[in-house]
């Protein structure tokens, strides 16, 4: 019952997070909400298998994903803050004050992949995955994925209407999510 109660909670703050991209199918906040919340899915069915059996392999794969999703997300936001500059001032709806960037960021983990975020997302939902593996937890983590995937390619538009050829130039340079596969 705990895990129903964690879920509607952390499902509401998803929700008023995401309050201004919901109302617009244009905007990226709206496809990272869904994903965010088939992840929080997932989380919420593995919840008891956290530390059943910890050395068997796929609880080592588990951890290994959550663990580079822990450093991608810091990372990440790390270099947001100190690189990109973020400034409230910055007039577009739907993004979150983190990503109010006024400096394209393309050192670090941004040197190689354009969405240190979204992999960390990723990392998280398999991960997750791993902790439990079945048929319903491999259909919620692909689907968080293809959210993930859909959510980066509108960003990348949004980037490309605000910082042109730079950004167009940066994607030619770095891969979306794994650096020099994808």
């Amino acid at each position: 019952m705990y895990e129903f109660i964690i879920f509607v909670i952390a499902s509401l703050s998803l929700a008023y997070i995401s309050r201004s991209s919901l109302c617009s199918l244009s905007r990226h906040g709206f496809y990272r909400f869904f994903a965010w919340e088939l992840i929080l899915i997932l989380a919420s069915l593995n919840i008891r298998a956290w530390f059943k059996d910890p050395f068997s392999l796929h609880q080592i794969v588990s951890w290994i994903l959550l663990i580079l999703s822990l450093f991608l997300v810091l990372h990440g936001i790390r270099l947001l803050r100190m690189i990109g500059a973020p400034d409230e001032q910055r007039e577009e709806d739907g993004l979150l004050d983190l990503e109010k960037t006024t400096r394209l960021v393309t050192v670090g983990a941004y040197k190689y992949i354009r969405h240190p975020l979204y992999s960390s997302l990723l990392c998280l939902a398999w991960g997750i995955f791993f902790k439990s593996p079945s048929w319903l937890e491999a259909f919620l983590a692909i689907g968080a994925s293809l959210f993930l995937s859909l959510t980066a390619k509108i960003e990348e538009q949004e980037n490309i209407h605000y910082w042109g050829d730079e950004y167009h130039n940066y994607m030619q340079h770095t891969k979306m999510f794994v650096p020099y596969l994808f």
